[in-house]
């Protein structure tokens, strides 16, 4: 079956979000240019490892003076995800780069494969893009560093505005309760 690519070059929204309640949502990368809206769903950690790995990239190339990444404060994003919301394809590899000709990150997505599975992060930085016609389907975005760093802001507080810690043992609290280990499997609420 032919690739199917979905590229945004760059995209008029980018960002991560969720649908469901904290404990059982799914997790979105969405791109939208004009009328056209694609859904990639990803996994928190994913989502969580993009944030960071983006933010660590910006700072780099800022402190070695690559690019002049002067900060540009956007409004804050925090819209509900566009519809429709239809996935396109689960995330298995992401891979993050800077395209210094064009002063631009590249964020791109591969549907999961049989391989990924053995990466649980699913994640390669800086890989070398490829544009295999046969490969997983793929999800493309150029973004500049303020639209980068806008989506840092708002995939972290994603990430966030899940379930509360257990102040025992740190694992999600439903609002419930759960049976926590550290109180030998005694009920917590």
């Amino acid at each position: 079956m032919p690739r199917r690519a979905f590229v945004f070059d760059p995209p008029d929204r980018f960002v991560a979000g969720t649908i469901g309640e904290p404990g059982s949502r799914t997790f979105f990368l969405q791109a939208r240019e004009g009328s056209r809206v694609v859904s990639v769903a990803l996994e928190k950690a994913q989502v969580a490892v993009l944030a960071e790995r983006l933010g660590r990239l910006l700072i780099e190339i800022e402190q070695r003076g690559i690019a002049d990444l002067a900060p540009a404060k956007l409004p804050d994003d925090v819209a509900p995800l566009d519809e429709p919301l239809n996935e396109a394809f689960r995330a298995g590899t992401l891979t993050l780069g800077w395209d210094g000709e064009r002063q631009s990150v590249l964020i791109e997505a591969q549907a999961q494969t049989d391989e990924d599975e053995d990466d649980p992060e699913g994640f390669e930085a800086l890989e070398a893009l490829d544009d295999d016609p046969d490969g997983p389907d793929l999800f493309r975005v150029r973004i500049s560093a303020a639209i980068a760093r806008a989506f840092v802001e708002r995939a972290m507080r994603v990430v966030r505005s899940g379930r509360p810690p257990c102040p025992l043992c740190g694992n999600p609290l439903d609002p419930q309760g759960h049976i926590c280990p550290r109180r030998n499997g005694q009920y917590l609420n």
